[in-house]
């Protein structure tokens, strides 16, 4: 007898041959994420994780960043910074130091924050070079040595592999540092993937940790589920938040009410699910 929350997995062909759709929609341009004229809550919809993990078969990794972005977003993730952001001023600016295409800070902005996107001409663009919502994230082309402006908050959402930006980050005097990165090693570079050790742990004295934590992607994830689809390796996402001695103590974030999550983590909880179970079968000596 399988426990019963693994009943929704009764629903698989259906979302299978739901999520295969996308997928090749997605794969043959024929989802409105690659329409830039589109706007951002339409082109949102119904993007599989599948694209959020692999980048599109069509593209040059010599020219081109990932088709979206780096990782997947979570919602209640991005309304827990948003809490957190909200504690250093009445409106606080925050600065996407590593704006991209836009794609992960607007769903940040669209929490409810003024986000400055960066956008350094030297870092290869993103497949989809503009996705974001332009009702609520200003995209800006320039370096972190150009701003010239008042920074409350500083996201740092996966830093170039190798680099440590963090000492020009401190030189804008921010009230919080977000970093998103991930410890997983270049196996070629011998690298992080993003950033170094010292950019996520040598800050000055006067910055203190004030929330923490990690996020992990299980190796073949969606090929557990769906055998037609990719391996991918393990990894796991980390999130440190930073506040400087100015900032008062922050109680810890506690959602009242969860948020309806975004439409690819439908995906992530199918997969999630499926490879549970399948764990919980092979625990019992059945081989799936």
């Amino acid at each position: 007898m399988m426990p019963e929350k693994f009943n929704k997995l009764k629903e698989m062909e259906g979302f299978t041959d739901e999520l295969f759709n996308r997928i090749f929609a997605f794969q043959e341009k024929n989802h409105p994420a690659w329409d830039s004229n589109q706007p951002f809550a339409e082109r949102i919809k119904g993007i599989p994780l599948h694209n959020l993990i692999f980048s599109n078969p069509d593209r040059d990794p010599k020219a081109l960043g990932p088709t979206i972005a780096h990782y997947y977003p979570l919602r209640e993730e991005n309304r827990a910074l948003v809490y957190y952001a909200k504690h250093t001023a009445e409106n606080p600016v925050v600065l996407d130091v590593h704006g991209r295409n836009g794609f992960v800070g607007s769903l940040l902005a669209r929490e409810g924050l003024k986000v400055i996107g960066l956008r350094d001409p030297s870092e290869k663009p993103n497949q989809i070079a503009d996705f974001y919502d332009a009702d609520s994230y200003e995209l800006r082309e320039g370096t972190l040595a150009e701003v010239g402006f008042p920074v409350d908050v500083v996201f740092s959402s996966w830093m170039p592999s190798g680099e440590n930006i963090t000492p020009d980050i401190l030189k804008l005097k921010p009230k919080m540092i977000i970093f998103v990165y991930t410890e997983h090693v270049n196996e070629h570079s011998k690298e992080w993937q993003t950033g170094c050790e010292e950019a996520f742990n040598d800050l000055p004295d006067n910055y203190r940790i004030i929330d923490e934590w990690s996020i992990a992607r299980p190796e073949n994830l969606l090929q557990e589920a769906w055998p037609d689809l990719s391996p991918s390796i393990e990894e796991t996402r980390h999130v440190r938040i930073f506040a400087d001695q100015s900032v008062a103590d922050i109680p810890q974030y506690a959602p009242e009410q969860m948020a309806e999550p975004y439409d690819w983590e439908a995906d992530l909880e199918m997969a999630l699910l499926a490879l549970e179970a399948k764990q919980h079968l092979r625990s019992r000596g059945i081989a799936v």
